[in-house]
């Protein structure tokens, strides 16, 4: 009982920050020119979304990073709004190879892939904010299903097939042995399997 009261009035509670720019310049998205530009997935080390948007919207670098309101109410019953990555520790950046290493070089992403069907990633990014601009209620969705089959199309793992498997907010790839009903399991991102 101490200790809660303790927590109760000295723990601090991390701010809920105003809106921030998570789109940069404003019309990437409607240029035709972005379209024919490289771009890049990049993946955040954790929780580090909206700082490497702070930090790629300081070194004017086209990015965008999906942003979704959230409202909830405190325990004291205040209405309270947060802004949350639509796609949790995902910024898509625009450029060329001096760009993404400029990106890489702020110490946020843990790992890039470059896109390779340009044309359709703007379309569903731009898609994807007409819908946040609507109020669109939101809920992110993942493509890969516990028990499908896959092949890994990017990374380290590229080529190898196996069958997904879920674990705690991490999605994993189990290659097994087939007679004998045993393998292991890898890491992965959604990004770097296509369903077979």
């Amino acid at each position: 009982m101490e200790v809660q009261e303790f927590c109760r009035r000295d723990c601090k509670r991390m701010p809920l920050l105003k809106r921030e720019p998570d789109l940069f310049p404003e019309d990437l998205l409607d240029n035709p020119a972005s379209e024919e530009k490289p771009w890049w997935a990049l993946y955040t080390l954790s929780r580090q979304e909206k700082k490497l948007a702070r930090l790629l919207y300081e070194q004017q670098i086209p990015f965008y990073a999906p942003v979704i309101e959230r409202r909830y109410r405190s325990r004291g019953g205040r209405l309270r709004t947060s802004y949350e990555p639509l796609f949790p520790n995902y910024v898509f950046v625009c450029g060329d190879n001096e760009v993404r290493y400029n990106a890489v070089c702020t110490g946020c992403v843990s790992r890039h892939v470059p896109i390779l069907q340009t044309q359709e990633l703007v379309q569903d990014l731009r898609q994807i904010r007409d819908l946040i601009a609507m109020d669109a209620p939101l809920s992110p969705e993942r493509r890969l299903e516990p028990g499908q089959r896959v092949r890994i199309r990017t990374g380290a793992f590229a080529g190898y097939e196996g069958i997904i498997v879920r674990r705690e907010k991490e999605i994993r790839l189990l290659v097994y042995v087939r007679f004998m009903e045993q393998g292991v399991s890898v890491a992965i991102d959604d990004c770097q399997a296509d369903a077979i």
